[in-house]
């Protein structure tokens, strides 16, 4: 497997990223969604960016398979909001 110099760093970033900004944003989603609330255009937006950014990441994440539990762990909570989402805006 190869490793790139920058992958630490860059890896740092994308974790503090994660961790100041995008968790407490998904989160308070998270607390809309239970309330039986629908989403703002602006959070459903939010979560297709983050999730286009997980799919650049890919090459990162195939070097290092040590962060595919907390990917795969955020990418069940982005789950669990579009889907509980999506049927608060149906109704069903």
């Amino acid at each position: 497997m190869t490793t790139h110099p920058d992958d630490a760093g860059v890896i740092q970033t994308l974790l503090d990223r994660f961790n100041t900004q995008r968790l407490p944003r998904v989160l308070k989603m998270k607390e809309i969604v239970d309330r039986g609330e629908t989403l703002e255009e602006s959070e459903v937006k939010f979560l297709v960016d983050i999730l286009a950014d997980i799919r650049s990441m890919h090459p990162l994440l195939e070097r290092h398979p040590e962060c595919a539990a907390l990917v795969a762990k955020a990418l069940g909570l982005y789950k669990e909001i579009t889907q509980k989402a999506l049927t608060n805006e149906t109704g069903k």
